[in-house]
């Protein structure tokens, strides 16, 4: 799949989640097999630019190429400054963001809430693609609720707007993240585009990935929720996707070993204090699935490392945790916890 002058190989894409998709965590992705890997939403308004948060979300040193960077808002002329902006930062690609589902984000008229403006959102995407020099590509959903499934409109104006390529969540806004995402929607969509189609939702196996990209003739495939805990499922999918064999499952020790290195790149990111805070949902979802101890122990494994308040204490217990898993016994503190 191409993006500009990018060439995104393999096709499959981390999507972007707040909270979620950090430069850490997309570095680590990027690692395990992402062709592209997509910031965490950044807002355009340039009041909070200078935030502890947003200069963490415009961080992308080392980053490696290409770096593609999420944009939400509502006006035209605020979101052409908010790519021009990031990509001084740094961004080779700029993502505008009409997909987000959140309250707090569609009751400000942005993310999925700018389906319901068509004009609206032909003034955006024309304002931003004139605004930089980068790709500009886009994120949408099929529509408001199921009597207003309008994604194949929304995606002709992107088309003409010069938007590179179209991201299609196949739910719309009012399901939220419940019931089954449908492909009909973006097959219909991907067969009346020229431009690249990345399908999204419920991509959570190699399997799952090949079938969306037979159905909807797709470009690529995004990963969003299936990835959390699970950063290998880049690898699995494109193995697949590439010889239609299946990787072996990671190792326990390899496991850890990701694990840890991905704690300590939350630690050196964010800062010893909020390293430790922000890793905790990310030990739940690697501990999550762990088949080896049972679910009462699984929920003792974070019940004592959610209390550690030092890097040194954190990482510690995670590897008692997996050391433990590795050699088939419990860990001490189990049954204490």
């Amino acid at each position: 799949m191409q993006i500009g002058p990018h060439r995104i190989e393999p096709r499959v894409v981390l999507a972007p989640m707040a909270g979620v998709t950090d430069k850490p965590f997309r570095q680590l992705c990027k690692r395990l097999g992402a062709g592209l890997a997509v910031s965490e939403m950044t807002t355009s308004d340039p009041r909070f630019w200078n935030t502890r948060k947003s200069l963490h979300r415009m961080d992308h040193v080392g980053e490696p190429d290409p770096v593609s960077v999420q944009i939400a808002g509502t006006e035209p002329a605020v979101m052409a400054e908010a790519a021009r902006h990031n990509v001084g930062h740094g961004a080779q690609i700029i993502d505008i963001n009409m997909g987000c589902p959140a309250k707090k984000v569609c009751n400000a008229w942005a993310g999925s809430a700018l389906m319901r403006d068509e004009a609206l959102v032909g003034r955006i995407l024309e304002a931003v693609v004139g605004a930089v020099d980068v790709p500009v590509t886009l994120k949408i959903r099929t529509g408001w609720d199921a009597d207003n499934r309008n994604a194949p409109v929304i995606a002709r104006i992107a088309e003409a707007a010069g938007i590179t390529a179209l991201t299609i969540h196949g739910r719309t806004r009012d399901q939220q993240y419940s019931g089954q995402a449908e492909y009909d929607t973006i097959a219909a969509i991907r067969a009346q585009l020229t431009i690249p189609v990345i399908a999204n939702g419920d991509i959570d196996s190699p399997d799952r990935a090949a079938m969306v990209l037979r159905h909807t003739g797709a470009d690529a495939v995004m990963v969003g929720r299936a990835a959390q805990g699970r950063p290998w499922i880049f690898r699995e999918i494109a193995h697949f996707l590439a010889t239609g064999e299946r990787l072996p499952p990671p190792t326990l020790a390899e496991v850890r070993d990701v694990l840890l290195g991905h704690l300590e790149a939350l630690h050196a990111f964010y800062g010893e204090q909020s390293g430790v805070r922000i890793a905790r949902k990310h030990l739940g979802w690697y501990a999550k699935d762990r088949p080896e101890h049972s679910a009462e122990q699984r929920a003792a494994f974070r019940a004592v490392v959610n209390r550690a308040e030092t890097a040194q204490a954190q990482l510690a217990l995670t590897r008692d945790y997996f050391d433990a898993l590795i050699a088939g016994v419990a860990p001490e503190w189990a049954d204490a916890a």
